[in-house]
């Protein structure tokens, strides 16, 4: 199989942190959760950001999610400054440019599995009949086809996760960005939904990012950013543009 990805020089930068500082202010007290952090993200690359408890990954992810805004610094996501887009401005842009995974999937068990799925559709402007055919293609795509009548109360940790994908790739989105996406699920079950993420951004050139504080997520993934007390500790590349580790490989 053959990536759909570019030479990494040619590629479009999706993400971009210039310098990016975020405060929270506690009562009289200061947190800094992020010093300082600058990198790049181009289309088409598989990166995780790996960091303990603390570290300041998680308002990384805020960052790139559009989730937050930094006290400091530049964030760009697909080109555009977050710091001077409005709250309909950057709602848009979450909806139509990130997909978002969680570890604790975030489904609705009032809704069908496809009506799960269909919801980001909604906010598109997009048909009832044209939300049914995408979120059918896109349970497709993970191995789901029969399960689109039935309730997230009725699937397995590992089903649920898939439908949280389909979810955040149904709006084909250039950014998929995934917190701890493995961390409910056994060894078995984690490792089929690394896998999904790999052919995800090898088949359709998704750019996809994964937070996360297990360090074989970071081994596997063809780019590791490791952010430690709000500062890059290490940015690395591993095994060429498209290659992978074990876990993942075909």
């Amino acid at each position: 199989m053959e990536s759909v990805a570019k030479n990494a020089a040619a590629r479009t930068p999706v993400i971009e942190m210039q310098d990016v500082r975020r405060v929270y202010v506690m009562g009289d007290q200061e947190v800094h959760a992020l010093r300082g952090i600058s990198f790049v993200i181009r289309e088409g690359e598989f990166v995780s950001i790996m960091g303990p408890s603390g570290s300041g990954k998680s308002t990384c992810m805020n960052m790139i999610g559009c989730l937050d805004r930094p006290t400091a610094g530049i964030v760009k996501i697909n080109g555009k400054e977050t710091a001077k887009m409005g709250e309909k401005e950057l709602a848009n842009l979450r909806n139509r440019t990130v997909g978002f995974v969680f570890q604790q999937y975030f489904l609705l068990n009032s809704m069908s599995v496809l009506e799960n799925v269909m919801l980001p559709l909604r906010y598109q402007g997009i048909s009832k009949r044209q939300r049914q055919e995408m979120a059918v293609q896109a349970l497709e795509k993970v191995g789901l086809s029969d399960r689109i009548n039935h309730h997230p109360y009725e699937l397995s940790g590992g089903q649920k996760q898939r439908v949280a994908i389909a979810r955040a790739t149904v709006t084909r989105p250039k950014i998929i960005l995934a917190d701890e996406p493995t961390g409910a699920l056994d060894s078995a079950t984690g490792k089929a939904v690394l896998k999904l993420f790999y052919r995800i951004n090898r088949t359709e050139g998704t750019t996809v990012v994964i937070v996360t504080h297990d360090s074989r997520i970071g081994s596997i993934t063809n780019r590791c950013i490791h952010i430690l007390d709000g500062s890059i500790k290490s940015d690395m590349r591993r095994r060429g543009e498209t290659g992978g580790g074990t876990v993942i490989s075909r």
